[in-house]
């Protein structure tokens, strides 16, 4: 009796995970072919898709960031790492011009699974966001401006100002914070830590490795 109440606990176990498996593996598609930038958004329209209706066999968002790494190495192994080098190319301009705001990248662009849905994820620092919108504002910039709540710790949520703009044609997504919370990131969606975020120092560095890699993979003949 004892091992067939065993058998039966691994056998819905195993296909508890294959369910989560095939629904990840659906929101990763969702995101990466239509452009579906919220996880929960993405992995509520898969198990819809798919027939599942218990939210607790839901895959979590960091097994939804994985199926989305292999889609893109699968089907996007040309497009997205194209897509993603002109995005942080267009971050680094942004950095530049948004000096005076300490801009940091998050999101896609700096963990590597933008493509050519992405904008460009920016926190900039200031304690009046109104300053921030004049700044564009006088270099002739139009932009949209909405608000967006984010999770400060496990406790706490905030709403911060965000600016979206335009650059030859990459989305700009800027978060506006006050100056103190520079070295306090919000946490990150996909696995509730501190979210992780890079300088324009860090970014330049970051691209200059890569090329370097790609420079010694097309020398070993591997490109």
């Amino acid at each position: 009796m004892r091992k067939t109440a065993h058998f039966h606990r691994i056998h819905a176990e195993g296909r508890s995970h294959q369910m989560r498996r095939r629904v990840a593996i659906e929101a990763a598609r969702l995101i990466s072919e239509h452009g579906m930038r919220d996880y929960r958004q993405a992995k509520l329209k898969a198990a819809e898709r798919l027939g599942l209706h218990d939210e607790q066999q839901l895959p979590r968002n960091r097994e939804i960031e994985d199926a989305l790494r292999e889609h893109q190495r699968l089907f996007q192994s040309d497009s997205q790492p194209q897509a993603l080098r002109a995005r942080r190319e267009a971050a680094t301009e942004a950095m530049r011009f948004l000096k005076p705001y300490d801009p940091r990248l998050v999101g896609p662009v700096l963990e590597g699974t933008a493509d050519a849905h992405s904008a460009v994820c920016l926190h900039v620092f200031c304690d009046s966001p109104e300053e921030v919108a004049l700044f564009l504002q006088e270099r002739g910039i139009p932009f949209e401006q909405r608000m967006r709540t984010l999770r400060i710790d496990r406790q706490r949520s905030a709403d911060q100002p965000v600016l979206l703009f335009a650059a030859e044609g990459i989305a700009i997504d800027l978060t506006i914070f006050p100056r103190d919370a520079l070295r306090q990131p919000p946490l990150d969606r996909i696995d509730e830590k501190p979210m992780r975020r890079a300088s324009l120092a860090a970014l330049e560095m970051m691209m200059a490795e890569e090329e370097i890699a790609q420079f010694e993979r097309t020398a070993s003949g591997e490109l």
